[in-house]
């Protein structure tokens, strides 16, 4: 299952470059049809920064040897549910960083490469922006949590053996 959705994000990716390439040959032209093609590549290009973040959290979880499970569909948000009853502590904050890492490598190399006086290159900002802020609002509590000793999270993308 991952293939497929690696091959879904790989879809989303040349989709975004094709947009970003439109959106560089017309800015500076104006229109309405400028600015959608502006703000689709833009919004493509923070729904890749989320799946980075996303494909972070997997690596994570792979290299701190955490049990997870493959999504049972292509259309949906989590690449995978992190199996609470299998797991400790430790699988957890593996795979915690790994989504961590990849939003401040993913956030650093957009600031690096976007065009901030164009709209296309502000919006790509502002939705990563709002994501790295959503992760610290949802993410990083349960983290610190979990180090701290706590239980690890159940709930929406992890799994038990009764779900």
């Amino acid at each position: 299952m991952y293939t497929r959705v690696a091959l879904r994000d790989l879809g989303l990716l040349a989709l975004t470059l094709a947009l970003w390439l439109a959106d560089a040959s017309l800015r500076g032209g104006g229109g309405v049809g400028a600015a959608a093609v502006g703000v689709a590549a833009g919004a493509l290009a923070g729904l890749c920064a989320y799946f980075g973040h996303e494909w972070g959290h997997l690596l994570g979880a792979k290299l701190g040897r955490a049990v997870v499970h493959p999504p049972s569909r292509i259309a949906t948000v989590f690449l995978f549910n992190f199996d609470s009853d299998a797991n400790r502590a430790r699988e957890f904050v593996w795979m915690s960083s790994g989504g961590f890492l990849a939003s401040a490598v993913g956030l650093a190399f957009l600031l690096a490469v976007l065009p901030l006086d164009a709209l296309s290159g502000r919006v790509a900002l502002t939705i990563t922006l709002l994501g790295v802020l959503a992760t610290a609002v949802l993410e990083l509590p349960p983290f610190f949590r979990v180090l701290r000793g706590g239980p690890i999270p159940r709930g929406l993308g992890y799994r038990t053996a009764d779900s």
